[in-house]
């Protein structure tokens, strides 16, 4: 673990270069690079076997310590065994806490000087946006000083590096140990085993998987986005970091370390006892500094990641806290901030403040129980990747200042609405992977559906129609009878869009929703169709949710609803509708990769 921190200083530097569009860090391009070369240096020192014992160690100490009251006799003199163990084969044994003291304490000097440098990092970028050219040069300089002052700062302490002296073979030496002293089937060791094998970007990327109580269950997406905020993934020329992390998810799903919710599609949860262990390494390393007192929390100005511990060793996100407008104006001190996610709040206004995170990928202020609208302060948060928003009110639109096009690092843009210009100006934001557009209405759905056609990077897309407020009734399918979802007829879906979420009353289905190749998951809401729905759907490829909310008018489903040969790679089916009164049964042989069914009526 000590040697990801350095691992991940050298990515955010080449991500800085990467970054920069102008010019102004080329007269310091060298001065990084040789910063990058010096911490390959140290990267290999605390890359050695014995560091990684050392820790292994602690985190069997902090097992055995957080883990004690459910832990079974044999488990506890396994983990006990395997510290004494541990102790043996390093040959420290008797003196192992000294030395364990001894080297992580210059592993923190090394870390924090390193923790430093990220913060100037970000400093720089904060100051040189919106400087004039002759200003830029001289923040320039200063920036090319102070990295080599890093660098000098590193050699220091590099220089004052202990001492190991142990045989290279250490870490297969106590594989070998694990597989011959315990039995790999007990879940523990083959736990720990997994853990050890896996590259130091999927370690933490478990890590921060289990910075979510498991009773929070999070998306994929929702876990690409802390992970890229979390700056856990390397940034190359022309690939996308969010593609990266999706990778590292997947590759968790399949070795069994994070699970797919059967119940919840998309959700994924860390299963025990990787999520048990990893708890052990996280405080065995201090990941996470946390209070279980919200009256006493001082947050750090340098904070990047904001959590509240609720109970005991579980993390949760910040929807504990009493959200105010003065909450948010204390949290926009912290220009380091990289995720901020701030839901289900009494918010009524976004701070024109909001723009000093210049560093914050990732914006959520879904689910405000109040109106809101995003400030023009919002267009100076110029790292932003992901704008999430949702209001309980009218029919849950944001408003957005023009010139949101500007935010050019931007990938998802939800809750928004497109009135006033918006929707032209989204036909420029070509980066966008996810849209969603709320309170759609005739008064600009022509302009936002040209626009759309234009977003050939968009995979998922949420139309919302504008709710005419006579129509409101108690009965859903009533409410909706006259919120007519216009012009969709003549729109074409981007060619690579694999979710859809439409809501509003549609006059016939569009035809062009049956030749959606890469189409995976479809939400309908409201649509109140008198045709068979699933007469154009039954034949997409690779559709593997339908959820359908009153998107059908019809009392009675029959077997052509669902047939032999349609929908060959549905697994989970949501119907729910006030009409409906009978559905004959499934055929034999129909729907083979169905996985869950839910039906509902009023």
């Amino acid at each position: 673990m000590a040697v990801s921190f350095v691992t991940l200083f050298q990515w955010r530097l080449n991500s800085v270069l990467l970054q920069q569009e102008n010019e102004i860090l080329l007269g310091v391009k060298d001065q990084i690079l040789s910063l990058v070369s010096k911490l390959d240096e140290v990267g290999s020192f605390l890359g050695d076997p014995f560091f990684w014992t050392l820790h292994a160690r602690e985190t069997a100490k902090s097992f055995l310590t957080l883990s004690k009251p459910e832990l079974g006799k044999e488990e506890k003199e396994q983990m006990v065994s395997l510290t004494r163990k541990l102790d043996e084969v390093t040959g420290v044994s008797g003196d192992v806490e000294r030395i364990w003291e001894c080297h992580k304490t210059w592993v923190s000097e090394i870390r924090g000087t390193l923790r430093q440098a990220d913060d100037y990092v970000d400093d720089f970028i904060v100051k040189v946006y919106g400087q004039t050219e002759q200003d830029q040069k001289e923040s320039n300089a200063e920036f090319g000083s102070e990295i080599e002052n890093i660098k000098s700062r590193v050699s220091e302490i590099m220089n004052r590096r202990p001492q190991l002296g142990f045989s290279p073979n250490l870490e297969e030496d106590i594989k070998k140990l694990l597989r011959s002293k315990f039995d790999e089937g007990t879940p523990l060791v083959s736990c720990m085993l997994s853990y050890m094998n896996l590259p130091y970007d999927l370690k933490l990327s478990l890590l921060f998987c289990c910075a979510f109580r498991r009773v929070y269950r999070k998306t994929k997406a929702d876990l690409v986005r802390v992970l890229v905020a979390a700056g856990l993934v390397q940034e190359k020329s022309g690939e996308l970091r969010e593609d990266k992390a999706h990778e590292n998810l997947e590759r968790l799903v399949d070795l069994g370390m994070l699970e797919e919710e059967v119940s919840i599609w998309d959700s994924y949860s860390v299963p025990s006892p990787y999520y048990e262990f990893s708890l052990s390494v996280m405080n065995a390393d201090d990941f996470f500094i946390s209070t279980a007192n919200l009256d006493s929390m001082i947050i750090s100005p340098m904070a990047r990641h904001v959590s509240i511990l609720e109970v005991a060793n579980t993390i949760t996100s910040m929807n504990n806290l009493q959200h105010s407008l003065a909450c948010l104006n204390e949290i926009v001190k912290l220009v380091h901030l990289r995720y901020l996610g701030v839901t289900h709040s009494k918010l009524t206004e976004l701070p024109e403040s909001i723009g000093n995170l210049r560093n914050l990928q990732t914006l959520d202020i879904s689910w405000s129980e109040s109106e809101i609208e995003a400030s023009n302060g919002v267009l100076n948060v110029v790292q932003l990747r992901h704008l999430k928003m949702y209001q309980s009110t009218n029919d849950g639109e944001v408003g957005v200042p023009q010139g949101i096009s500007r935010l050019r690092n931007l990938q998802t843009l939800e809750g928004i609405y497109a009135g006033g210009g918006i929707a032209k100006e989204l036909g420029i934001m070509t980066q966008l992977r996810s849209l969603e557009v709320r309170c759609v209405s005739d008064d600009h759905a022509d302009e936002l559906y040209v626009s759309i056609m234009k977003l050939t990077r968009l995979q998922k897309l949420s139309l919302y129609v504008e709710r005419v407020s006579e129509s409101c009734n108690s009965s859903s399918s009533l409410q909706y009878e006259n919120s007519i979802l216009p012009c969709l007829e003549s729109f074409s879906p981007p060619p690579l869009l694999q979710t859809l979420e439409l809501e509003g009353r549609l006059i016939e289905m569009p035809l062009w929703l049956g030749s959606m190749q890469n189409l995976t998951e479809l939400h309908m809401y409201n649509c109140q169709l008198s045709e068979n729905p699933t007469t154009n759907l039954k034949f997409l490829p690779n559709l593997k949710y339908l959820q359908m909310f009153n998107a059908y008018k019809g009392r009675r489903m029959d077997k052509e609803f669902f047939g032999v040969g349609g929908f060959p790679k549905l697994e989970y089916l949501y119907i729910s509708s006030d009409n409906l009164v009978e559905w004959t049964e499934i055929e034999e042989g129909a729907l083979p990769c169905l996985k869950q069914y839910l039906f509902s009526t009023a």
